[in-house]
């Protein structure tokens, strides 16, 4: 499949630098710094709209869920 130029990106392949920095290293580990962060990150984003979203997301499982939730919605350095 083609595409011609000045087309979007596909939604559903889309590139991991689509996804808003989270810089985790060298941080505290607390769930409500992480989760701090990545509203910070949204809404530097431009897409603090998405918060909600992913807070019912990480929220909803132990603290193992909220990383994995936040390295699949973010680029986590």
């Amino acid at each position: 499949m083609t595409r011609s130029h000045g087309a979007g990106p596909d939604p559903v392949s889309a590139p991991a630098t689509d996804r808003p920095m989270l810089v985790l290293v060298g941080e505290d580990g607390n769930a409500f710094n992480v989760l701090g962060k990545a509203r910070r990150a949204l809404r530097l984003a431009g897409r603090g709209d998405e918060w909600s979203a992913f807070v019912a997301e990480a929220t909803s499982g132990d603290y193992d869920h909220l990383l994995v939730t936040a390295m699949e919605w973010f680029e986590v350095e």
